[in-house]
């Protein structure tokens, strides 16, 4: 061909250098955080939107930015099982063999397409520039590719593809649709009961962002105070709470930075409610919280057996954790003592006190809302790594309490071998020296409990983290 014949070329495009988008820069940094070093989005998030606010400027970075942030944060991580099976269908390997980095910017990616509001060219566009502002341009251009396929369907047409039919697989068909280990959603709907309906709605309930609820402190702050704050509402159960609807900010309320009040899920307040309001034979002068830390449930026990003249003693194993419940406390309106001690081996003496709440670490399968990432982290494993500390934990408790006192055993997750298997076991050991008394009427007002005489409360039926509470009386 001649030169002549030849069509002439098309010039090159100028090189365009990318966007750097602060908000979708500090949720890639937030998840990477996430991956890298098993930490928590939620004390990430924090540090990373006040340098944000610090380097951009106030006008620069403003509260719908920081609210753009934190929804990719937390959507992309309670949605990772569903974004995963989406991704999986448009890539021509394992996800095993994505580098995690890229991994990270195609799950935002997914997450801005699939689950917010965000026109799909905004979404690809704003993606593939974060791309090649971390990865570079080469894997830019794989990133364009997958996103430009996860495109082609909304959410509802790619759970048509990538979920086994629920007849099929009902466990399975869950755990895609709404995003949860196949091991979680079989320890969830063990220990929920019931048919399909009642595991939906708390798997649905696990994926909405929660409420941020404060705690006033008796003495300390009054719910009167807090509800003049704006979008502040009462609590739905405890008298002590108080939500902030419309993403409230809890660090801008006064009381909370003076300590008088704090964030505490409604479920925490109403354990530690109940155990406060347990009848009693004989005293009420002394009170344990055996796992302490971070110190918001002792801070309302402290509160509480200040305004009947008796003394908190709050344990924390870990001496940093001690530490935050000791600032949790300061400033409460009657004595207490804080220490760090193992519950295991208790300095105390036996049967020194009226009142003790053992609040034992857990697998955290109840605040799957406030801690999205914990569902991809933990692994069956666990329940047997944590059995014999709560069992541990809970003799204790059994054996710190007088004859005629009451013991709560707590438990921030739902799953049966962590909750009425640990209590079985301990109580038969007990025989006629212990024994469960209704927890039911000690939480007044608060509906759907179940037959008693242990309490198990659920997102999606109360509104809080599905705190398990057992009260048990210490009878000879």
């Amino acid at each position: 061909m001649s030169e002549q014949s030849r069509p002439p070329r098309k010039p090159a495009k100028p090189y365009r250098r990318p966007q750097k988008d602060p908000v979708r820069l500090l949720a890639f940094e937030a998840l990477r955080a996430v991956d890298e070093r098993d930490a928590y989005a939620n004390l990430v998030l924090p540090p990373l939107l006040r340098k944000a606010r610090e380097k951009e400027g106030p006008d620069a970075f403003d509260a719908r930015d920081a609210a753009l942030a934190t929804e990719l944060v937390y959507g992309t991580l309670r949605r990772q099982g569903t974004y995963d099976a989406v991704i999986a269908e448009c890539v021509d390997r394992p996800l095993r063999e994505v580098d995690p980095p890229v991994l990270d910017v195609l799950s935002l990616g997914a997450h801005q397409l699939l689950g917010t509001r965000i026109p799909t060219h905004a979404a690809v566009s704003a993606s593939v520039d974060l791309a090649r502002v971390v990865l570079g341009d080469g894997r830019a251009k794989f990133v364009n590719a997958v996103l430009r396929k996860i495109a082609q369907h909304d959410l509802d047409g790619w759970l048509e593809r990538v979920a086994p039919p629920y007849d099929e697989d009902p466990e399975d068909h869950l755990a895609v649709v709404h995003s949860h280990p196949r091991w979680v959603v079989s320890a969830l709907w063990d220990s929920l009961g019931g048919g399909r309906a009642g595991i939906e709605d708390l798997l649905e309930a696990d994926n909405e962002r929660p409420e941020v609820t404060l705690v006033a402190r008796p003495g300390r702050a009054t719910t009167e105070e807090l509800l003049r704050e704006d979008s502040a509402m009462p609590g739905r159960w405890s008298p002590y709470a108080v939500r902030l609807t419309e993403g409230g900010e809890p660090g801008a309320v006064d009381a909370v930075r003076e300590g008088r009040a704090g964030v505490q899920d409604e479920g925490s307040q109403l354990v530690a409610l109940a155990l406060a309001n347990a009848p009693l034979d004989g005293p009420d002068r002394a009170w344990l919280d055996g796992c302490a830390g971070p110190g918001g449930k002792a801070a309302l026990l402290a509160a509480l057996a200040a305004e009947r003249g008796a003394v908190l003693l709050a344990s924390e194993k870990q001496p940093h954790r001690a530490g935050l419940v000791a600032k949790a406390l300061d400033g409460n309106p009657g004595p207490y003592q804080v220490i760090a001690a193992d519950g295991t081996r208790p300095p105390w003496r036996p049967g020194s006190f009226d009142r003790v709440l053992m609040d034992v670490p857990c697998t955290g399968l109840g605040a799957l809302r406030r801690r999205p990432e914990a569902r991809w982290r933990r692994r069956p494993d666990d329940l047997e790594n944590f059995a014999p500390l709560q069992r541990a934990l809970l003799r204790t408790a059994l054996e710190s309490v007088r004859v005629g006192g009451v013991v709560g055993y707590a438990t921030c997750s739902p799953h049966l071998a962590e909750t009425r298997a640990v209590v079985a076991d301990v109580l038969k050991q007990y025989g006629d020296a212990a024994d469960l008394i209704d927890a039911r009427p000690m939480l007044e007002g608060v509906p759907a409990l179940g037959e008693g005489p242990d309490v198990q409360l659920w997102p999606h039926l109360h509104g809080t983290d599905a705190m398990y509470l057992a009260l048990i009386r210490r009878t000879a």
